[in-house]
């Protein structure tokens, strides 16, 4: 898997302003606009932002939000960070505000008050690291997603060691030959032979009547007296 690549325009880009003291929406926009960007300021109510988290676009959005106001993001049932860069902004350094910010996903931090100067650094910082972390994440899902797999590979080479006759090297390489015909990786190819219950084509794909390798079915009937 390749590495992400690494922002430095951030034109276009959507900034949605989180917190209680607006102070800081005047540097924000400020530098957001020169950079190309916009910025948002979020509506609070009764500590809590008045946005829809899950609407944001990882391509376009991203969030300043405000330390001092603990965790104002509704984030659903699951409790997942938002699938956006988040920015804190810190005033008082507290290591439970500190908290907060990390376990709602923020990649860079902002001091408070706001200076322009420092704003480019977070958003390319804040940005890019989201973009590293969220690559790395899903790097894991698939590593994990193909652990579980591994034990319908096991299988599939198991069936056709005993169908065909041959060791678990030749086994494997039909497999990874067919998978790769499919453009599917092993595991999914062998999951779809889990699951539709249909044989693995072997011996150059030949397949009989019933479905069975026609090269199985030579050696069976060779076998007969």
């Amino acid at each position: 898997m390749t590495e992400p690549r690494v922002l430095q325009n951030f034109s276009s880009f959507v900034g949605h302003l989180v917190a209680s003291d607006l102070r800081a929406a005047d540097s924000l926009k400020a530098t957001l606009e020169r950079l190309g960007a916009s910025l948002v300021v979020v509506p609070v109510v009764d500590g809590r932002a008045t946005l829809d988290v899950p609407a944001l676009r990882d391509d376009r959005d991203l969030l300043f939000v405000d330390a001092d106001l603990g965790q104002p993001l509704e984030l659903g049932e699951i409790e997942r960070p938002p699938q956006v860069p988040v920015i804190g902004l810190v005033g008082v350094e507290a290591p439970s505000r500190l908290k907060t910010l990390i376990q709602i996903g923020a990649t860079a931090f902002l001091r408070k008050p706001v200076q322009g100067a420092a704003v480019y650094s977070a958003l390319f910082i804040g940005i890019n690291g989201f973009l590293r972390r969220r690559q790395l994440e899903s790097r894991l899902e698939d590593h994990e997603r193909r652990r579980r797999g591994r034990r319908l590979v096991i299988k599939a080479i198991l069936d056709l060691m005993q169908r065909a006759g041959i060791d678990d090297d030749q086994a494997y390489a039909i497999l990874r030959r067919e998978s790769m015909k499919q453009r599917l990786s092993i595991e999914d190819y062998c999951a779809t032979v889990a699951r539709t219950g249909r044989d693995v084509a072997f011996a150059g794909g030949a397949t009989g009547a019933d479905g069975r390798d026609a090269s199985l079915n030579q050696r069976n009937q060779r076998s007969r007296p």
